[in-house]
């Protein structure tokens, strides 16, 4: 699985469920956007900084815009990858996640996500600076977009 649109992906696997599944025959696609959620979690935990974290420190990264591109679908029982990646940040009050969904037998990409983040204080919802404790964490694995 070398073909990933960036390096070093934090990797989630996943497989649907029946759940999962909508009157299609496919993983229904809110499934997917979920799915993102889970990993931008997960790597945000890694790198040191929990939903407690947050709180503590009335600030959050908030997704602002959200773009998925549903480029083939999966079934039930299909094992599955999901990379992510923080691929932009301006060091004070934004940053942008990157998502790809491949399957784990052949490596084919099904989706591509992009949500553009914003600091925002939790106690108002307004947009506020990255404190220090954000910028040590997440700064340090931002990935360069290709040029």
């Amino acid at each position: 699985m070398n073909d990933w649109d960036y390096p070093s992906p934090f990797t989630l696997a996943l497989t649907p469920a029946a759940e999962h599944i909508d009157g299609l025959d496919h993983t229904n696609n809110a499934v997917y956007v979920q799915w993102c959620e889970q990993a931008g979690w997960a790597h945000s935990e890694a790198l040191g900084l929990s939903l407690d974290d947050y709180r503590r420190q009335d600030r959050a990264m908030a997704i602002r815009e959200g773009h998925y591109d549903y480029l083939l679908p999966s079934f039930e029982g299909e094992a599955l990858v999901l990379g992510t990646w923080l691929t932009d940040s301006d060091g004070k009050l934004t940053m942008e996640r990157r998502f790809q969904l491949r399957r784990a037998s052949d490596g084919v990409t099904l989706v591509r996500g992009r949500w553009l983040l914003v600091c925002i204080e939790i106690s108002s919802g307004k947009p506020r600076r990255m404190p220090p404790e954000f910028l040590s964490a997440y700064e340090t694995v931002v990935v360069p977009k290709p040029e």
